[in-house]
């Protein structure tokens, strides 16, 4: 029916070169549904070559058994081309340039591989044209070779796609292109474009009638006019779509497909809504997941555990709910973390002193899964711990101790673990040594009743002399190395009461780092004086660059040192000095001013000499108040 209700016409011309060579080939076949013409260049030099001829006969020959505009029928016809040249039983290999052209009466594709060109012509102007596939179209692209110099250039059947190519076989396939009544089309190998160029050709088609007959004679009487010496095969084709077909059909067809369209666009709205509410509810669970677990960490840490476990419940169930594995497994190793925290915790309150320490060191080893988030707070558990054990098997050795009559040294157990429980705020262990000393004197008092008081005082120096030791390493810790040493030398008076040789030479030691730390600041103090002398030395002498070089120095050692009165100092200081620049700075520009102004010579630049001697402005190579070379203050 397309074909019957529609005029497609179709003329060409074939001829052979000067030595009577002719490698070309045309064909087509026009059916009901669709039309298929294709045109060959063989590329082979052989007279006897017959590549185009059999390309172009698998073509349409493929083409016929499945008419279609597809362009995988298109590639299909091409590359079964390609195979039978490829396959072809001839001393040489055969090779073609290609033009496939498909058309249902109401629009056209095209398939192409080589330098056949193709023009569309609507009202005489070009609507669709084709681009070689060779090395010269590619040279044009890149501006290194012009238009018109195309059709002469060297490597213009130079290609990269054609029939006959044993690898990378990729044919050019155009889109639909729609046809209007009257359109022509134009194929026609190199033999024509080489002497017959675009803008004749055009004038051509703009006064071609109906007959494609006398199109294509009009384009060889040009061709031959010019009797090019080196004329080659050619081949001309001319398809006049005079008429196109119309589908009766067609308003009924559009009221169906908008009636199927208007449905599917309310399904697909509907899905749509349902999609966007979906998506919404899960992005808004995604957003409460990332929440729930920034809230995790940040309560870890923050050491807040029984929050942690709040927040990453609620974390894992959005994580499971939005099928989020990544998160989910993440959490649960912060979950694994927060729970053995919490159980080591809940241990460590009931007095499971050792519980508490192997759950201590299983969270420690769970943080590892978490970027080692806690563990700072988890080691500390560790050594608190630790010191809580040490409390109770220094109670229990005393108590060996005391079974074993070594009242001496049971008491100094007993002492060793009240001093840890007080070191660490242990009220509990601290009692326990307590009432165990005390137990320890009452069994004590029915043998050396008049030893008691003696005895009491012992202790009473020997706990002082430990406050003193602990408020000592206190204050070495903060760097408060000055009390530290009065706390030590107490510590060490106590001591020589006691005639504790060991723990003399304990502090002694301590006394000792404390006094080298306390040099070492000093000569810090002392350089850092050094440098506000020589701060205050070159504001004086109005060198206030040096002077603030100077004041930073020492603030830089202060700040060391933590003496927070003397830096405020210093920043007095140097605010004093930003005043005093600005002043002379102020000064200078008015003395400038003002030189520029009463100068002798109107010609003079500012803050140079004048010609009668007089003093410029200051010397740009000398600083203020140095010598200036011609004798002037700068």
């Amino acid at each position: 029916m397309r074909k019957q209700n529609s005029e497609f016409l179709t003329a060409f011309t074939s001829e052979a070169s000067s030595d009577l060579k002719n490698t070309d080939y045309f064909g087509f076949v026009e059916l009901d549904d669709y039309a298929c013409y294709v045109i060959a260049d063989g590329i082979d030099d052989q007279l006897e070559a017959s590549s185009a001829k059999l390309a172009v006969l698998t073509a349409v020959a493929v083409f016929s058994e499945a008419p279609s505009m597809s362009r995988r029928t298109m590639k299909k016809c091409l590359r079964a081309a390609n195979k039978a040249l490829l396959e072809a039983k001839s001393k040489t290999k055969l090779k073609a340039s290609v033009m496939m052209v498909v058309t249902d009466y109401v629009k056209l594709r095209y398939g192409q591989a080589g330098n056949i060109r193709l023009r569309l012509y609507r009202n005489g102007f070009v609507k669709e044209k084709t681009t070689d596939q060779s090395l010269t179209m590619d040279m044009v692209a890149e501006a290194k070779v012009p238009q018109d110099k195309v059709a002469v250039h060297e490597e213009r059947n130079n290609l990269y796609a054609y029939l006959g190519q044993e690898k990378d076989f990729r044919p050019r396939i155009s889109k639909k292109i729609a046809l209007t009544n009257a359109d022509a089309v134009a194929l026609y190998t190199g033999g024509v474009w080489e002497h017959v160029d675009e803008g004749e050709m055009e004038d051509v088609f703009t006064d071609a009638s109906d007959d494609p007959k006398e199109t294509v004679s009009n384009i060889e009487d040009l061709l031959l006019s010019r009797q090019p010496e080196d004329l080659k095969k050619y081949t001309f084709v001319v398809i006049f779509a005079n008429k196109i077909f119309t589908d009766p059909n067609k308003k009924r067809k559009i009221k169906k497909i908008l009636a199927t369209a208007a449905a599917i666009l309310m399904t697909v709205a509907v899905v749509v809504v349902i999609i966007a509410i979906f998506y919404n509810n899960w992005q808004k669970k995604k957003e409460k997941l990332r929440l729930g677990y920034t809230d995790t960490i940040e309560y870890i840490q923050m050491d807040n555990y029984v929050k942690a476990q709040e927040s990453c419940g609620r974390a894992q169930e959005l994580a499971e709910d939005v099928r989020d594995g990544k998160m989910q497994t993440e959490l649960g190793n912060y979950q694994k973390l927060i729970e053995a925290v919490l159980a080591a915790e809940e241990q460590l309150d009931s007095g499971e002193y050792a519980q508490a320490q192997a759950t201590f060191k299983e969270a420690a080893k769970r943080a590892r899964y978490v970027d080692s988030l806690g563990l700072d707070y988890i080691n500390g558990r560790l050594a608190l711990t630790a010191d809580y054990i040490s409390v109770y098997d220094l109670l229990s050795l005393g108590d060996t101790l005391v079974l074993n009559l070594q009242y001496d040294k049971a008491e100094e157990k007993y002492m060793e673990a009240k001093v840890t429980a007080s070191g660490i705020y242990f009220e509990e262990g601290r009692k326990a040594a307590v009432e165990a000393l005390e137990a320890l004197y009452e069994e004590q008092k029915a043998q050396a009743e008049a030893e008691s008081e003696a005895r009491r005082e012992q202790l009473a120096k020997e706990e002082s002399a430990a406050n003193y030791m602990a408020q000592g390493d206190a204050a070495f810790t903060e760097g408060d190395f000055d009390s530290a040493r009065v706390f030590y030398t107490a510590a060490l008076q106590k001591y020589e009461e006691l005639d504790d040789q060991a723990q003399q030479e304990v502090v002694a030691e301590k006394l000792e780092a404390a006094g080298s730390k306390i040099t070492s600041s000093s000569s810090q103090k002392e350089e850092a004086g050094e440098y506000v002398a020589q701060a205050e030395e070159a504001m004086e002498a109005g060198d206030y660059s040096g002077a603030r070089k100077y004041y930073l120095l020492a603030m830089d050692i202060y700040a060391a040192l933590k003496d927070d009165e003397t830096l405020e100092e210093i920043k007095r200081k140097m605010q004093i000095l930003d005043l005093k620049e600005n002043e002379r700075r102020a000064a200078a520009a008015e003395a400038a001013a003002e030189t520029a102004g009463g100068s002798g010579n109107p010609d003079a630049p500012a803050g140079q000499e004048n010609t009668d001697g007089g003093a410029g402005g200051e010397s740009p190579d000398n600083g203020a108040g140095e010598v200036s070379p011609d004798g002037g203050v700068g």
